[in-house]
């Protein structure tokens, strides 16, 4: 027969060999095949599940950051708007003691200025009664020429001083 026709005894042969590898591989061969391939799968997908989780975790995480992100935006506004509401109250507090000590400043120097002029009138007073009493003085001594007449004047002036008090 020919090349391409085999001989029934070597199909025999060939199938019988064939049949017995083939029994040996579905025996022994193909349960490890399969539990290999069986254990990749699982491998694999437990790896899918795993990244799987790692992209929900880490989804999670930017969004949280994002949060506290926002969060300590906010708190930074509200410091920065407290501190400048602080400073505005420490210059408004500064400005307002500022005036009270200016006023203080100004009341006393006005009271010493009233001191000082009322002290300069009394002075003014003292030196003009002195003057009006030397002129007095220089009159009643021309008209007064006479010891008796000056004696009956100095126990009048007395006598009213001590009326007065």
């Amino acid at each position: 027969m020919g090349l391409l026709i085999p001989e029934s005894g070597l199909l025999f042969w060939m199938l019988l060999a064939f049949g017995i590898v083939f029994f040996l591989l579905a025996k022994y061969g193909f349960p490890v095949i399969i539990s290999s391939i069986n254990k990749r799968k699982d491998y694999i997908d437990n790896s899918l599940k795993v990244a799987k989780e790692a992209n929900e975790k880490l989804s999670s995480i930017q969004r949280q950051s994002k949060d506290i992100i926002s969060e300590a935006e906010k708190e930074h506004g509200n410091i920065m708007q407290k501190a400048m509401q602080e400073r505005e109250q420490i210059i408004y507090e500064a400005k307002q003691q500022a005036e009270k000590a200016t006023e203080k400043e100004l009341e006393a120097a006005r009271r010493q200025i009233k001191v000082e002029r009322e002290e300069l009138i009394n002075s003014a007073r003292r030196s003009v009664s002195g003057l009006a009493v030397e002129i007095a003085e220089k009159i009643i001594r021309e008209k007064l020429e006479v010891n008796e007449e000056q004696m009956q004047l100095i126990d009048r002036l007395m006598d009213e001083e001590l009326k007065e008090r």
